[in-house]
């Protein structure tokens, strides 16, 4: 008897039969799912799947991380990232091996592949969400790992901290850059992430309804370490606000490629060599400690929870100090 439901984004199908594991597999649409479980049922009864064994043996790597996507990764924040990261897995060989001749030596040698071709960082994160595939895959699911290959290799180190500061007089070179831009959301987009430190994927969820212009306020719903804030707005930030055209429920209704392709041809124009757009946001949180702002009060504004993750994101410049320790020093006088 087959069993189908919705879970997530995904449709699946549980086929129940005495003599037989539970066999189940998972679909983007209903009618897919149907057809497969028809004929599923027909095979059992025409006696072409004999047991686990069979089963189990015909299941590869691409197979665990297409139920994977469906399954784990559609419920996810952030998931077109992970899901992308999951095709490229797919059109790798490792997609076409069996789940059980699947062996630590051959993901070493998909790791050094890969890392001829993008940085540690990528390779990492592509390890881990086989990893976590192959966990939830063999204590969830049935998959046939005795124990999880990717945690018996060694995975590129972590990267340093992501992002940088402005180089000196790369803000004069982005400004200029901006105004002569042809995209109608880069200015604000990015002057609006330097006066307030917001993340990419946090603009592009910020709603007009959310934004209190008598109360100075931001309302972030949800954010990446999947709580909600208030953000302050400055005045600044508010004029920027303002002098967005209201063409959506979102303030920036763009996909994030879309961000993602504008600001590098931008930093292209504009000379910035590597300079990533989360710079933004190291730049802002530096800002707001040079200004005065105290710990709790940066923290407010950029959702960090620890001291140790917000000190990722200070990078205070020497001349700032000095400057505010003769200052203190005069008034001490």
């Amino acid at each position: 008897m087959a069993t189908i439901r919705k879970r997530g984004q995904a449709w699946q199908v549980q086929i129940r039969r005495d003599g037989f594991p539970p066999i189940t597999k998972s679909f983007r649409s209903k009618a897919d799912a149907d057809g497969w479980a028809r004929e599923t049922e027909r095979q059992i009864e025409r006696g072409e799947l004999s047991g686990q064994g069979r089963t189990a043996n015909k299941l590869t790597v691409g197979d665990l991380l297409q139920r994977y996507e469906l399954e784990v990764t559609s419920r996810k924040r952030g998931q077109q990232f992970e899901a992308s990261r999951i095709r490229t897995f797919l059109r790798s060989p490792l997609a076409n091996v069996a789940v059980h001749r699947l062996s630590a030596q051959m993901v070493a040698a998909y790791r050094d592949e890969r890392l001829n071709r993008v940085s540690g960082e990528t390779v990492r994160r592509e390890l881990t969400i086989l990893r976590h595939c192959i966990e939830v895959g063999r204590k969830e699911w049935g998959a046939p790992f005795a124990g999880n290959p990717v945690r018996q290799i060694t995975l590129p180190s972590p990267s340093k901290v992501r992002g940088q500061r402005l180089p000196e007089g790369a803000e004069a070179s982005l400004i200029d850059a901006l105004s002569k831009t042809r995209v109608w959301y880069l200015r604000p987009f990015i002057m609006l992430a330097l006066e307030t430190g917001m993340r990419r994927g946090e603009l592009l969820a910020l709603e007009w309804s959310n934004i209190d212009i008598d109360a100075r306020l931001a309302v972030l719903m949800i954010s990446k370490n999947g709580y909600g804030r208030s953000i302050p707005l400055t005045p600044k930030a508010i004029d920027i606000l303002l002098g967005i055209p209201v063409i959506d429920s979102r303030v920036f209704p763009v996909k994030a490629n879309a961000v993602r392709l504008s600001w590098e041809r931008l930093r292209n124009r504009a000379g910035l060599g590597e300079v990533k757009l989360h710079s933004m946001r190291h730049e802002a949180i530096s800002r707001m400690f040079e200004k005065g702002l105290s710990i709790p009060e940066v923290s407010l504004v950029s959702g960090h929870r620890t001291l140790a993750c917000l000190q990722r994101y200070t990078h205070l410049r020497p001349e700032y100090v000095a400057e505010k320790l003769a200052r203190l020093s005069a008034e001490s006088k």
